[in-house]
C-alpha cells in the first residue's frame, strides 16, 4: 500500500489505518506506525482479565474513526448485491461504470421507496 500510495503520489504520513481485530497485535502495530501512520485496530481481549492492560491496550483506539470504516465496508456490500458490478461482464471501462452509477443511484434511491 504504501508503494502504491508513493507512486500516486499519495501522503499517508498521519493518517489512519483502520483494521479489524483479526490484525489486533504488537507486530502489526509497530508496522504502521514505521510506514508513519497511525494504527486503529479493534481490540480483541483475548480472555485478559486485567483491566488496567485491556485499557491500555484501548489508548490507541479511537472508535469514531472506526465507525467510518464499516460505513465503507456497508457501501462495498450494498455495491455486491448487484451480480454485475461483481462479477465484471463489461469490455469497456464506461460500461461498466455506467452500471455502477445505475447501481448507486438505486442504493441511494432506497428510502424514499421502502415498504416500512
Amino acid at each position: 500500500m504504501t508503494d502504491f500510495a508513493d507512486l500516486i503520489g499519495l501522503e499517508l504520513e498521519g493518517s489512519y489505518l483502520n483494521l479489524d481485530a483479526g490484525f489486533d497485535s504488537d507486530y502489526n502495530k509497530d508496522i504502521i506506525r514505521l510506514a508513519r501512520m497511525r494504527p486503529n485496530i479493534k481490540v480483541n481481549p483475548r480472555g485478559t482479565k486485567d483491566q488496567d492492560k485491556l485499557q491500555k491496550r484501548y489508548d490507541d483506539f479511537d472508535d469514531e474513526i472506526y465507525k467510518q470504516r464499516f460505513t465503507i465496508e456497508r457501501t462495498f456490500a450494498w455495491q455486491d448485491t448487484y451480480r454485475k458490478l461483481v462479477i465484471r461482464y463489461e469490455k469497456l471501462e464506461s460500461t461498466h461504470n455506467g452500471f455502477k452509477y445505475l447501481a448507486y443511484s438505486m442504493i441511494n434511491l432506497r428510502p424514499f421507496f421502502s415498504t416500512t
